[in-house]
């Protein structure tokens, strides 16, 4: 009995000075699995430093009646005692995270089954919509998140909806593929990816319209123009279908027009109050009523090809050596969603200035204040006693835009400043030419006596000696003519008078 007691004792020393054995749940929790013998072993298996045997691994194997001779004298000095315990345990994560590959983290998820019954269908005139069901057999703990994207794994999207659509012309084949998974992370691997595609509609390419594009105008109308296809008839009657959201069903352009080469059509689209409608596009479709070339389309956001209406110069004023220029913005647009372009022309010295404005702010006592949806710009050093002329276009920028490429109209010129007197000018223009020509016909006529004058002719001494000795037959005949003759004009004159003379007597 002695010998009972005093083994009893000594068993319930040792069970004193060693430390119980930590629960399961602590050891789940700190990286250890408990095999069958009830011994806890760390779930890291890597390879141990030499000379190192784990204290714990001992005290397991103690306990369950393995460990049959005891340590070896000096195994202790080779073991984890001889470090410091901090740096043991960093030993231990270092050989979990190397050797044991992550074994401490979670299990793989469980890859899930494909999506079922995806379709594809076609609203509107080009929204497309995919839907599709949840896989079959999916595991019951997995919250179901569906990974899509289209082709070329673009638009990538991880979504819990069972069903994605998109805006897109359908002038060229489109699919898209969907798988499932249990999360949102995108590293995950998803289940087998299912495709689903729509093809455009049929139809000779070479006969479907090209550069179709469209144009908002003014935010009032949208005018769409195209080029007809290669493969088209000349009398081809084309027809333009168009939606947009604010739109309960598809609507028909009933203005179809041509001009030159092009053909169009224009409808109204005032812009509503709605704060998002300008994020909305606008879908179009050109076909012909036949149904002979292939329908083409096309998709206008509302945010872009936006052209505004010329603006209205309303005043202009000198002040100081400066030119204020002040006009009015066109309907549906507010002054800081423009972008300004002011000409400024000066006649005297045939100068072409063009500024720039964002921000069309200035002060001028002349002008209105307070007018609304009006713009002012102060043009610096301009000469007052000249005539300048003055013209305007805006264009939409980037602040509320997307496109800023498309500059209004001009708007009518205004002039200020003094004008040239004009009447003198064209007088002298039409004075000297005629004075120049009068006095060349002049010349003309009197060159040959102003050549007398400046040059007088020469006496010829032949002449003279010729009619002092010539034949005096000639001559003598010469003067005998010349007496009968005068002899016979003064008898016919006294006459004459005699017979006035009488008729005055009888009188």
């Amino acid at each position: 009995m002695g010998q009972v007691s005093s083994l009893g004792s000594r068993r319930s020393r040792q069970s004193r000075r060693r430390p119980a054995p930590p629960p399961p749940a602590a050891l789940a929790g700190s990286g250890y699995l408990r095999p069958v013998g009830g011994a806890a072993l760390p779930v890291c298996a890597g390879p141990q430093p030499p000379g190192r045997r784990s204290r714990e691994v001992e005290e397991g194997a103690k306990e369950a009646g393995t460990a049959k001779a005891p340590a070896r004298p000096g195994s202790e000095a080779r073991g984890c005692m001889e470090w410091p315990a901090r740096l043991c345990g960093l030993w231990a994560l270092l050989l979990c995270a190397g050797g044991g590959g992550g074994g401490g983290g979670a299990a793989p998820t469980e890859t899930q089954p494909p999506v079922t019954n995806l379709s594809v269908s076609v609203e509107n005139l080009c929204t497309v919509i995919w839907t599709w069901n949840p896989p079959e057999g999916a595991s019951s703990n997995c919250s179901l998140w569906y990974f899509s994207h289209f082709g070329d794994k673009q638009d990538k999207k991880i979504a819990p909806e069972t069903h994605r659509s998109i805006e897109v012309p359908l002038n060229e084949r489109i699919c898209l593929q969907v798988g499932s998974q249990c999360s949102t992370n995108e590293s995950e691997k998803p289940s087998i990816l299912v495709e689903k595609c729509i093809s455009p509609p049929e139809g000779d390419p070479e006969s479907a319209v090209t550069e179709l594009q469209c144009i908002w105008h003014n935010l009032s109308y949208m005018k769409c123009s195209w080029l007809p296809g290669r493969n088209t008839s000349p009398d081809t009657n084309y027809i333009l279908y168009y939606w947009h959201r604010s739109l309960e069903k598809i609507r028909q352009c009933e203005n179809i027009y041509r001009e030159g080469q092009y053909f169009g059509c224009s409808f109204d689209l005032t812009k509503v109050k709605d704060s998002s409608f300008e994020q909305h596009s606008v879908q179009i479709m050109v076909k012909d009523n036949a149904g002979k070339i292939k329908p083409s389309f096309n998709i206008v956001p509302l945010t872009s090809r936006v052209k505004p209406d010329p603006p209205h110069i309303k005043n202009l004023s000198f002040h100081n050596d400066d030119l204020y220029v002040q006009w009015e913005n066109p309907q549906n647009f507010i002054s800081r969603c423009l972008f300004y372009e002011v000409e400024v022309n000066n006649s005297q010295t045939e100068t072409h200035n063009v500024f720039y404005v964002q921000e069309a702010k200035c002060e001028n006592p002349e002008f209105e204040r307070n007018v609304e949806n009006t713009s002012c710009f102060m043009v610096p050093g301009v000469l007052p006693d000249t005539l300048n002329t003055v013209r305007i276009r805006v264009k939409t920028n980037k602040l509320c835009y997307e496109d800023d490429k498309l500059w209004s109209n001009w708007s009518q010129e205004m002039s200020i400043g003094k004008k040239r007197n004009s009447t003198l000018y064209i007088t002298m223009l039409l004075i000297v030419p005629v004075i120049v020509a009068g006095a060349i016909i002049v010349l003309l006529l009197y060159l040959k006596r102003l050549k007398i004058i400046i040059f007088p002719p020469i006496p010829d001494p032949g002449k003279i000696f010729k009619e002092m000795f010539g034949d005096q037959n000639d001559d003598t005949l010469h003067w005998k003519k010349y007496d009968i003759y005068e002899k016979q004009t003064k008898e016919e004159t006294d006459s004459v008078v005699l017979i006035e003379n009488l008729k005055k007597a009888s009188q």
